[in-house]
């Protein structure tokens, strides 16, 4: 496979050239970097030519860059009372809602989409990724007149993102209620949300009020006291 992932990818960066920002084979997957401007280029070439024919689009998904490098949980570090990782708040967990979402500095954009392609007849895969110019309105091209099944998988992104499809034909939200404030999968949306529903058995309907529970991360402890340890008797076998 790592082969055959090896030649598609020297095919790609013949076939295309400057069309394509970046083309990279890793665990045998090739993945491409495509600007908004060429995606509907790239795309057509990939499924009508014949060296490569991707004939269907199985995947499509959003991508929240805004945090990337970023963990609370890596900590190469130990005492005698254990890790110390997770006790500083550094991502976006503990996050009520309207705070301002920590982000590290970097050149990379910070929404993407990233699209994964299969090739019956070659037996072979693609991953493409194309990053959202505006991170205010981040908007791509739609794949929906290329493949039909991306019509779906673009209103999930959406509404989990706020990342609009240019050409969509009805870009409605999907999974979210109606009138939902914000884009859950954003890593500045707070993991207890900003609303919350209840019955009301007066007005006899479901109302929506603030957010009353606070921001819980669990934070395991690891308690090691190694002075204990080593002056505790021994138990009699």
């Amino acid at each position: 496979m790592s082969k055959q992932s090896n030649s598609l990818a020297d095919a790609i960066t013949t076939r295309f050239g400057a069309l394509v920002d970046s083309c990279t084979v890793t665990f045998s997957e090739v993945t491409i970097e495509v600007s908004p401007t060429n995606l509907i280029e790239v795309c057509t070439a990939l499924r009508d030519e014949p060296e490569f024919c991707f004939e269907q689009l199985v995947d499509l998904c959003g991508v929240d860059y805004l945090q990337y490098g970023m963990a609370e949980w890596e900590d190469d570090t130990s005492g005698a009372s254990g890790f110390s990782r997770g006790l500083e708040p550094v991502t976006a967990g503990r996050l009520n809602f309207g705070d301002a979402c920590p982000a590290p500095q970097s050149d990379r954009a910070r929404f993407a989409v990233v699209s994964h392609l299969i090739s019956y007849k070659n037996n072979q895969r693609i991953r493409i990724r194309c990053y959202a110019e505006d991170e205010s309105v981040p908007v791509v091209p739609s794949l929906t007149e290329l493949w039909s099944s991306a019509d779906w998988n673009e209103r999930e992104a959406f509404d989990l993102f706020g990342i609009l499809f240019d050409g969509h034909q009805d870009l409605r939200r999907l999974l979210t209620d109606y009138g939902f404030v914000g884009h859950p999968f954003r890593k500045d949306f707070p993991l207890v949300g900003n609303v919350e529903m209840r019955y009301d058995p007066e007005l006899q309907r479901v109302i929506y009020e603030p957010v009353t529970i606070e921001p819980r991360v669990l934070v395991p402890r690891v308690i090691r006291d190694i002075a204990a340890v080593n002056d505790a008797p021994l138990e009699d076998e």
